[in-house]
């Protein structure tokens, strides 16, 4: 599923053909995507103006005109193509539909927006913009973990006398909002931090030094255009580069790349999850 990195690349990449510009058609080919989809929406989408194009966590919020704003959550399948625009060194026409465009934004000045899901894990809703946070999607989330409200201090206040792994407790969406399994075994690689430790006995300076890990490997991968794994793919269509410099994750068997570091990365499973660690030079 996608993570942070991914959708911000996604947003990124979205936002200069949604952003100021008005939908000029809105077309829903079902009623439903993992959830049921709002009531009306072709029609409360069509004729509206995106105000803001957004990010929370690992959802897209396109901030309207009318007042409400679109929520929307890739799922593990799902993919966000433009056609009809330039978008950097690339010019896309309009495909023809597929199977899976179950939503499709026509905007005025002749971008298309595709929203293809063949697996149907993603989802849309609608809710008034100043209510947004209040949905239940979004309700309870964590800081987000490159705004200024994730700091050190927060992150050992948070984790105290938490008796569940660091790696769960990074996971956490109400610890910390974005993270996934990729980035976070990322993180605790560099970090040094085993991803079976106890959240709350490792000592607080090596926690507070996760924060800026943290930053670090999201700001990478989002300069890299994400992770290409499975489905994901850029708003232009083409391929995210930062699973190339993975230095643990899928990497089970390989050398471990820390320098002075003779261990080999291996693959353990947490909570139904793989983590890649060095048992090494993790502790």
């Amino acid at each position: 599923m996608p993570e942070l990195p991914e959708v911000e690349t996604v947003r990124r990449g979205l936002a200069p053909v949604m952003e100021g510009r008005a939908i000029a058609r809105a077309q829903v080919n079902r009623p439903d995507l993992r959830w049921p989809l709002p009531a009306r929406m072709a029609e409360r989408l069509t004729g509206a103006r995106v105000t803001r194009l957004g990010r929370r966590s690992k959802y897209l919020l396109a901030d309207l005109s009318t007042g409400e704003t679109l929520i929307w959550h890739l799922g593990m399948s799902g993919r966000i193509l433009v056609s009809g625009e330039t978008l950097g060194a690339f010019q896309h026409a309009h495909p023809a539909p597929q199977k899976h465009d179950h939503v499709v934004l026509d905007m005025a000045g002749g971008a298309r927006i595709t929203f293809n899901d063949a697996r149907r894990f993603g989802a849309m809703d609608l809710i008034a913009t100043d209510r947004v946070q209040e949905h239940w999607l979004l309700a309870g989330l964590g800081p987000e973990p490159l705004g200024n409200a994730f700091d050190e201090p927060y992150l050992v206040a948070r984790l105290k006398g938490r008796m569940t792994p660091i790696k769960a407790a990074l996971l956490d969406q109400r610890v910390v909002a974005g993270l996934g399994n990729i980035y976070v075994c990322e993180a605790l690689h560099r970090a040094g931090i085993d991803p079976r430790r106890k959240a709350g006995r490792i000592a607080a300076p090596r926690l507070a030094r996760l924060v800026p890990v943290i930053r670090d490997v999201l700001a990478e991968a989002i300069e890299a255009g994400g992770s290409s794994l499975r489905d994901y793919r850029r708003a232009d269509g083409e391929l995210g580069y930062f699973q190339h410099n993975f230095r643990a994750y899928g990497r089970a068997g390989a050398p471990c790349p820390t320098p002075g570091c003779a261990g080999t990365v291996a693959r353990i499973v947490q909570s139904g999850r793989s983590t890649f660690y060095c048992p090494q030079c993790q502790r």
